[in-house]
């Protein structure tokens, strides 16, 4: 037999008093701190480390989240006023971004996303063949149709190149042979990682 049971079902048993927060601003809290790094390890500890320490350190009776908040401001006396600081600074930093946000703003943020941001994240062989001629001090183009027909993505000077992403090398595709030298990428959260065949 299966059970579910809720989030509030466990705060009702725990004792924990429910919190309501108005209409979004929970999101925009949590998005802030997302930011500012605020409930860090480094800033507030390690909740994992932490909170076995003090069952250990506690009586089975006396567990409660009163003792539980004394045995935390006992070891982190300035970690709440920290953390907070460093959210409500990066608050304040939203309060401005938003009043300068227009209709117009976000269809332009949309179209960036759908079609720049697609087309450059999409579209890599271009830029990835761009960087390595200027990294050469060679010229670059891209292959032409039969030339891709041969599995050839584009050439620096007079270098043929396959370009494909790192995920390749692990697929299997011994029926096509590609008889060239071959660039592997790896999309990251600030651009791209290539690897080179020399």
């Amino acid at each position: 037999m299966q059970y579910t049971i809720k989030n509030e079902l466990i705060q009702s048993i725990n004792g924990i008093p429910s919190t309501s927060f108005p209409k979004y601003t929970s999101q925009l809290i949590n998005w802030a701190n997302q930011n500012a790094h605020g409930t860090r390890p480094n800033v507030v500890g390690q909740m994992s480390e932490l909170f076995p320490d003090f069952e250990l350190s506690t009586p089975i009776d006396e567990i409660s989240t009163e003792s539980w908040r004394k045995w935390y401001f006992e070891k982190y006396p300035q970690a709440m006023s920290t953390a907070t600081d460093r959210i409500y600074a990066q608050i304040e930093n939203l309060k401005k971004a938003i009043t300068q946000i227009d209709r117009k703003m976000v269809s332009d943020w949309v179209e960036d996303l759908v079609i720049n941001k697609t087309f450059n994240g999409m579209y890599v062989q271009k830029a990835i063949l761009a960087f390595l001629a200027d990294q050469k001090g060679e010229t670059y183009r891209l292959a032409t149709p039969e030339e891709e027909s041969k599995g050839i993505d584009g050439y620096v000077g007079t270098t043929a190149y396959s370009i494909k992403p790192d995920t390749y090398k692990t697929m299997d595709r011994l029926s096509e042979i590609i008889d060239v030298k071959m660039i592997y990428y790896t999309k990251t959260q600030t651009g791209l990682k290539i690897e080179v065949d020399d």
